[in-house]
């Protein structure tokens, strides 16, 4: 996300914070951001890179000399950034690897070197132990800066040896006002309520399409759940049209019944052979639910990789089906 765009209100506190630090001689070597999907991880470390390698004559970073410049460009020579290979979806050893030489050369201009990993959720094992010699042994005056959603998913090796920073989501009034200034007025309130409080993602898709995607994609689930859709139909149907809007539809589906029934105490705590709901709202058991939830954002961190997305989709909808609910 391009650090062009008005800086987000909600990650002020964190701007500050890390700027304070720059200022007093405390930057850390290795950050960790640890973001809502959407919130705006990528969008700070390139404003943090901006910090660093800034050459305006006033407060860092101006915004405006040709640094700032080249880092939004992602053209910097003392920036790097690591993202998953289209081939795997992973972001790989020999990634690292070249990342650990850059970082290690001296810099163009006489001054830091920086590295982004986004997502960091996506190092692969062998990637993620490459990292480390790079974060224990960092070259002096670098930056290294690693966005995740998940930072459970990364080694707790890997953890330890960053600062994490984790960034608040905005509020929906923060959201609608960022992207009524980066885009204009539109449907803003309608996309957000399909892809969740993620104006960052918000401000790359057409409110109003993925509003009609998102309705949908709720009554195909809820239809699924009450028996009055067929599987394979349905995942046919999303398999061939917006399935990346329909997976994170599905996703805060998930979630709103996870909370839901969270909220209501209808979740028991003892090991039972049947389903752990009421009979009245039959649906499947916690282990279940998080069991889907983890199967939807692993194929939405698939999509680039060639599999047979109708068939993952029918699995999953088969298991929201009453026959798959039933004790």
């Amino acid at each position: 996300m391009s650090a062009t765009m008005p800086p987000p209100a909600w990650l002020a506190s964190e701007m500050a914070t890390l700027a304070g630090a720059f200022t007093a001689g405390r930057m850390p070597h290795a950050l960790l951001l640890h973001e809502a999907p959407g919130g705006g991880g990528e969008w700070l470390a390139s404003w943090a890179a901006q910090l660093v390698l800034c050459q305006g004559p006033g407060p860092a970073p101006c915004g405006s000399c040709a640094a700032c410049g080249r880092v939004r460009a992602l053209q910097h020579p003392d920036l790097m950034l690591l993202r998953a290979s289209e081939e795997s979806a992973q972001i790989r050893i020999e990634q690292v690897r070249d990342l650990a030489a850059d970082l290690a050369l001296t810099s163009h201009a006489g001054g830091y070197k920086v590295g982004i990993i986004a997502p960091a959720d996506a190092l692969n094992r062998f990637a993620a132990n490459a990292l480390l010699k790079t974060l224990e042994e960092p070259a002096p005056r670098t930056l290294l800066v690693l966005v995740s959603t998940q930072p459970s998913r990364l080694p707790p090796t890997v953890v330890s040896r960053c600062q994490r920073l984790k960034l608040p989501a905005p509020t929906r009034s923060e959201s609608l006002a960022w992207l009524a200034a980066v885009r204009g007025v539109a449907e803003w309130g309608a996309a957000l309520e399909v892809l969740g409080e993620a104006p960052m993602l918000a401000a790359t898709v057409e409110p109003a399409e993925v509003a009609e995607i998102g309705a949908d994609a709720r009554r195909t689930l809820d239809a699924l759940l009450n028996g009055g859709t067929d599987p394979v139909a349905a995942a046919e149907r999303w398999a061939r049209s917006g399935l990346p809007v329909r997976l994170r539809c599905f996703e805060n589906w998930l979630t709103e019944h996870l909370r839901r029934r969270a909220h209501a105490g209808s979740f028991f705590a003892e090991l039972r052979p049947g389903t752990y709901l009421p009979a009245a709202d039959t649906f499947l058991n916690i282990r279940e639910l998080f069991g889907l939830l983890d199967e939807v954002r692993e194929l939405r961190a698939t999509l680039d990789v060639p599999l047979n997305r109708g068939l993952a989709l029918e699995a999953l909808f088969r298991r929201l089906t009453p026959d798959a609910a039933a004790p």
